[in-house]
């Protein structure tokens, strides 16, 4: 045979075996928990909602050695995806309440040119060169991470899609997320999943920049919303939660804060950062005030004055 039929022959080998693993997403699971139609397939296919009939590399690949890790934030369940049960083959799967503490190892696969274009079970659209994952049981979007057990490697994802529907698989990672992991090639790979909680994760983030200050009355617009305060004194100090990248989430996180606990919080915006921080406290309250706060869910605070 001559050298080009032997590298035909090798072409098709190799998206053989990644095709072996298309039945790691399967049409079921976006199906499963939505009801409206099938959005159009992606450029360069046709029919169906999968046109591929197997899964495979990207032809040309970018280099996704630089994608950067899904960054955690903190978002309200989606709208689709989130039934509390679904059934996929037979076979009836339950979604968490939240992925509070959720942590298991496992196999992961990955997903990649097939489902490139199309709707997730959240309804958004599924890009393989994205930071993205699909699970049987945490709620949607969830933000985790992976770190595989073989070689230590470690990224951050954000889950939208239902899958992988067997059970010696733990999490269906995209193409980018698998190649950041090393995996791509052996189309599967031995991984821990822990969940992250968005607050504090973003409060850790927080505890490596320099205590924010807070305005003084004359400088009010930095501060969107304060609840009144239990003491002005010179000494007082407020525990900073979070720093957030949006008004929203700040928002979101305000109201979390102020029907878990009993005291009042402040947001101060700085330069497109909005710091949700909680007080003030005299000093001497604030060992008290951060057992409530860890009591109410808030582990992770820091004093800025």
């Amino acid at each position: 045979m001559t050298l080009r039929t032997w590298g035909l022959i090798a072409t098709l080998a190799l998206l053989g075996g990644c095709a072996s693993h298309d039945a790691q997403r399967v049409e079921a699971p976006s199906a499963a928990n939505q009801t409206t139609a099938p959005v159009s397939p992606a450029a360069g296919t046709s029919g169906g909602r999968y046109a591929m009939s197997g899964d495979a590399y990207p032809l040309e690949p970018p280099d996704v050695s630089k994608v950067p890790d899904a960054r955690p934030r903190v978002e309200a369940p989606s709208r689709a995806g989130n039934r509390s049960s679904y059934e996929v083959w037979g076979k009836t799967y339950h979604v968490l309440p939240d992925a509070t503490g959720y942590e298991k190892q496992g196999n992961a696969s990955w997903y990649g040119e097939k489902f490139h274009g199309y709707a997730t079970s959240n309804g958004e659209i599924y890009d393989m060169y994205e930071m993205s994952a699909a699970h049987r049981s945490l709620p949607l979007p969830t933000f985790a991470r992976v770190t595989s057990l073989d070689n230590g490697r470690s990224v951050i994802v954000r889950v939208n899609d239902r899958g992988p529907f067997h059970s010696d698989r733990e999490i269906d990672l995209s193409y980018a997320a698998a190649a950041r992991l090393g995996f791509l090639d052996n189309g599967t790979g031995r991984v821990k999943v822990e969940a992250i909680n968005p607050v504090q994760w973003l409060a850790q983030q927080a505890n490596g920049e320099a205590p924010a200050k807070a305005p003084t009355p004359a400088q009010p617009a930095g501060e969107m919303t304060a609840s009144p305060s239990s003491s002005d004194a010179p000494s007082a100090v407020y525990l900073q939660i979070a720093a957030l990248g949006n008004p929203e989430g700040a928002q979101t996180l305000q109201q979390r804060l102020e029907g878990a606990q009993p005291h009042a919080v402040r947001i101060v915006s700085d330069s497109d950062i909005y710091r949700v921080q909680v007080g003030p406290f005299n000093p001497g309250q604030e060992a008290k005030a951060r057992e409530t706060l860890r009591q109410a869910g808030f582990p992770q605070a820091f004093v800025v004055r």
